[in-house]
């Protein structure tokens, strides 16, 4: 676990780092596909949905879900440190320079090199030296907790859509790839893209694997993903809420937005995408807020490095 979410300029485009991140997240993510798809059969429950697409038995189709307020209400991260806050890892007063740094991102907007470097120096450094089974041990915990109530039916329903007409279905997101892969696998999907920490013998050395799976990254991922699975991206479909995914959203023939935010429910218009939006009207009516990201979920994040840190001492 590596990546604290943050964030990269919206309107940059992909370099060589967000190649490097994608391509990473690509083979971690055909590592567990197997494995996910032993237990994919088992998925129960899911809602059925009524959609044009995606035709059935086509196997160079696949969708590409987002994962923060697409498939889970609110972030997963956030989650996870209430998971890890209830253990007692960590103290509030530790929380309080990663959350700034994440408002300082998120909410002003403002991408000072300086400051994006020394972030992620802190959140690598945080975690340097732990095993992976912990974070993996962890986590699957912590979903049973937090998680699994938190998933949105229907979007649920729209993943299954694809799983039922024989379709892969991946996450991607740029929570770690550990926590990430643990949640893909409780749902019954295919396997998922998230952001790769590298790893030596199971231990985290304190470095990312080019950089946060995030925006144009996320592209990269999926492009990776496609090419090494023999994917035609133009019968692919991706859904996200967030308008930082328009990257990914660009490079497939079905792009979704999904509880938009009201920069990418605009755009979606314009641009003729397909809106779903399964929130109540109270929680639809905030997305131009930009807490939507959630200064929650910023604090989450932190908690999750942070108490790792803590359990080390």
């Amino acid at each position: 676990m590596a990546a604290l979410g943050w964030i990269t300029p919206r309107k940059r485009s992909a370099t060589a780092r967000s190649v490097l991140a994608g391509e990473a997240a690509a083979e971690a993510a055909r590592k567990t596909a197997q494995e996910n798809a032993d237990s994919a059969g088992s998925a129960q429950g899911a809602e059925s949905a009524e959609l044009e697409f995606p035709v059935v038995g086509d196997v160079r189709a696949a969708a590409f879900f987002d994962l923060d307020n697409t498939v889970m209400q609110g972030a997963s991260l956030f989650h996870f440190g209430r998971g890890l806050y209830k253990r007692h890892f960590f103290h509030k007063r530790e929380l309080a320079r990663f959350i700034w740094q994440q408002i300082y991102f998120r909410v002003v907007g403002a991408e000072n090199p300086e400051h994006v470097e020394d972030a992620r120096n802190s959140a690598l450094s945080i975690v340097k030296g732990h095993r992976v089974s912990e974070l993996m041990s962890i986590g699957e915990e912590i979903y049973d907790e937090y998680m699994a109530e938190r998933i949105w039916p229907g979007t649920r329903a729209l993943a299954q859509a694809h799983l039922d007409a024989g379709q892969k279905v991946w996450l991607v997101t740029a929570a770690p790839i550990e926590a990430a892969t643990i949640i893909a696998r409780r749902l019954g999907l295919t396997g998922a893209l998230g952001t790769v920490a590298e790893s030596i013998g199971g231990v985290y050395t304190g470095k990312l694997v080019g950089e946060p799976l995030h925006g144009p990254a996320k592209a990269e991922a999926v492009r990776a993903l496609a090419a090494a699975e023999g994917l035609d991206l133009a019968r692919c479909a991706a859904y996200s809420d967030s308008v930082n995914d328009i990257p990914m959203l660009s490079i497939v023939g079905y792009p979704y937005a999904v509880n938009p935010d009201s920069r990418l429910r605009k755009i979606a218009r314009e641009r003729g995408w397909r809106l779903r939006d399964y929130r109540t009207g109270r929680k639809a009516a905030k997305v131009g807020i930009p807490a939507a990201a959630g200064v929650g979920a910023l604090a989450g994040g932190a908690a999750a490095a942070i108490a790792l840190h803590r359990r080390r001492r």
